[in-house]
């Protein structure tokens, strides 16, 4: 028995070490990116991407197996979903904005009011919050127990069967895969293409980063944005009191965390509650100043824009648009 050891070893090894290689995941890093960061125990590999996303596009997760996670974050509108609030089952509206998951890897906190941590602890909202999902995870992972391919793909992406565990962590894998660096601008900026920005794009990109409008104190770095909390004037009394939520501190009072704006002509309406339906009346809410909200930012203190340039600034934000993201996750849907 001992000489058969050796060569069955010289056998399956190749086999084991080929399944290995191809579950490993190249996570692609645009040029001028940081690797983000993914914790120890969901590792990226294929397995457990592929299960994310179909649970992510997967009407178990719900109750009445009415909606997903995909309801509300559509690959064709860089995962938004084109309405002022989200949907929920049985046709529920919720208090806030669907917010884009592009770039969600790195995100150092989750929630418009920062309120949950990591990203597999907010996979858990969505699915306890009544008028989302308005379900339990021991009832998800029994329906998935139904579905002997669930079973298989559970257990070979985490050697388990369908638990809590699993589904958090599947979905928050795929989630991280979600990486968008290859619009014109990431062109121009990082690739070194001097042509991928037209010369109103560029106008307006120097707009953009320029003194008189200050919009990149707040969108700033590769991810345009600074990740803090802010109030933009919005409303003089907003029926969201944002952060406080969180903390109960008067401070944090109708403060909500800064959007990255990336593929942001693809993710309207726009703002916490998408009270503002388009681009331009976003440039015109920032050209006025705002509202007089004691909590607004001192930045915000509006500015004057020729029509030319009003164009040139929203044509440099269309230029944010990563038409190869959003067309690979369509793809990876249809086949």
């Amino acid at each position: 028995m001992k000489h058969l050891i050796k060569p069955i070893l010289f056998i399956f090894l190749p086999i084991l070490l080929l399944g290995w290689v191809k579950d490993v995941y190249d996570l692609k890093i645009p040029k001028g990116f940081p690797v983000p960061i993914i914790p120890e125990n969901n590792q990226l590999n294929n397995s457990r991407i592929e299960l994310g996303r179909r649970l992510f596009f997967d009407k178990i997760m719900s109750r009445d197996s009415s909606v997903s996670c995909g309801s509300c974050h559509k690959p064709e509108l860089a995962f938004t979903d084109g309405d002022k609030l989200g949907i929920g089952i049985r046709g529920q509206k919720v208090s806030r904005n669907s917010p884009t998951l592009t770039n969600v890897a790195y995100n150092r906190y989750f929630l418009m009011d920062g309120g949950v941590p990591t990203l597999e602890q907010q996979i858990i909202v969505p699915v306890q919050e009544h008028k989302e999902f308005d379900f339990h995870f021991a009832l998800i992972a029994h329906r998935m127990q139904k579905d002997s391919s669930y079973v298989q793909s559970s257990r070979k992406a985490y050697n388990r069967k369908p638990d809590a565990f699993v589904i958090t962590r599947a979905i928050s894998a795929f989630e991280r895969t979600l990486i968008s660096g290859n619009s014109n601008y990431d062109k121009f900026k990082y690739q070194g293409k001097s042509n991928a920005l037209s010369n109103s794009e560029k106008r307006g990109k120097d707009l953009f980063f320029s003194d008189k409008l200050k919009c990149a104190e707040c969108h700033t770095g590769f991810n345009f944005t600074d990740y803090s909390f802010q109030n933009n004037g919005l409303y003089l009394n907003y029926l969201d009191s944002g952060r406080m939520r969180l903390t109960s501190l008067e401070s944090d009072r109708d403060l909500f965390k800064v959007p990255t704006l990336r593929n942001i002509a693809l993710t309207a309406p726009y703002m916490h509650d998408g009270n503002l339906a388009t681009l331009e009346s976003v440039i015109e809410h920032y050209e006025i100043g705002g509202k007089d909200n004691p909590q607004k930012s001192k930045k915000i203190k509006g500015f004057k824009l020729k029509e030319s340039e009003r164009e040139d600034l929203i044509h440099f934000l269309e230029a944010l648009t990563d038409s190869s993201f959003i067309n690979r996750e369509i793809n990876a849907m249809l086949n």
